[in-house]
């Protein structure tokens, strides 16, 4: 069986893409959501390809759902990777991969999804990430990123990321890119640790509106800023009578690096087990309000 489905082909203008995945490389649900929330404002009527997930997925880890409709029909959804195509009005038009990070062949699926996009002749790939920081909510969203053209990230104003270890499947996303020759970057976002549990649209805005500079495309993030700046106020409304909460973050906030690292002295003045406390608090307070 052939492990690309195929729906039909769309007739695309110079596509770009845009590609992000759950699981390890998406904390707090920001790369995921960033692309779901394009998807969401585009005018595109499913998915144009899939990936079979039958190679790819430990479904003891990755479990079908069942759902059931109005009329009592169950419905199957598998974990997959889907590939959907935008008409952006623009001259650059888009495609949009979303799916789980898979369990098995990474090099192989990898390699399908560049095939897919080759096929389609799209020219620059842009790929999604977040992960847990040191970093503020009430602060401007740190990102950083990769590109198999290092030179062109001080032209789109990204940071190099620093990072070295264990890689998720973007890493090896844009190992594959490489290989084909297919121009491509990784937006890295963090988010707040102390936050971890809840979804964070300040970094999903962050990794649009950066995704919409490199690739030259518009996304309408109106409705996006209005949701990151109550996201904000809410956090703010959480931790309003926690003074030592409120001290904790604004350590962070002003950290001797730029990723607002406490140093020694600071973390000295921290009570760990209260701090704790505090975390479940904020928490609770935003599944409450949510």
């Amino acid at each position: 069986m052939d492990a690309v489905h195929r729906f039909h082909r769309p007739q695309l203008r110079r596509p770009v893409a845009i590609i992000a995945f759950e699981g390890w490389n998406d904390a707090c649900e920001a790369a995921s959501s960033a692309a779901a929330w394009v998807l969401n404002g585009a005018d595109t009527e499913g998915p144009f390809a899939a990936l079979e997930p039958e190679e790819f997925f430990n479904f003891q880890e990755h479990r079908p759902t069942v759902e059931i409709d109005g009329g009592g029909t169950r419905r199957l959804t598998w974990p997959d990777t889907r590939f959907y195509a935008v008409k952006t009005g623009g001259e650059r038009d888009l495609i949009v991969v979303v799916g789980d990070e898979p369990s098995f062949r990474w090099k192989t699926f990898a390699r399908l999804v560049t095939q897919v996009m080759s096929d389609e002749g799209v020219e620059e790939v842009v790929l999604l990430g977040a992960y847990i920081g040191n970093v503020a909510h009430n602060q401007p969203t740190v990102l950083s990123g990769a590109a198999t053209d290092p030179d062109k990230l001080p032209a789109i104003e990204l940071e190099p990321s620093q990072y070295e270890g264990p890689t998720g499947i973007v890493g090896v996303m844009m190992e594959a890119c490489r290989e084909v020759g297919l121009p491509a970057v990784s937006i890295w976002a963090a988010t707040p640790h102390y936050l971890a549990a809840n979804a964070n649209p300040r970094a999903m805005l962050a990794l649009v509106e950066k995704t919409s500079a490199i690739l030259r495309i518009e996304i309408d993030t109106t409705r996006l800023v209005e949701l990151a700046q109550d996201f904000t106020n809410r956090v703010d409304e959480a931790i309003a009578d926690n003074g030592d909460l409120a001290d904790y973050i604004e350590a962070i906030a002003h950290g001797d690096d730029e990723f607002g690292l406490l140093d020694d002295a600071q973390a000295e003045h921290l009570d760990p087990s209260r701090s704790r406390e505090l975390l479940v608090e904020i928490e609770e307070f935003l599944r409450d309000q949510g």
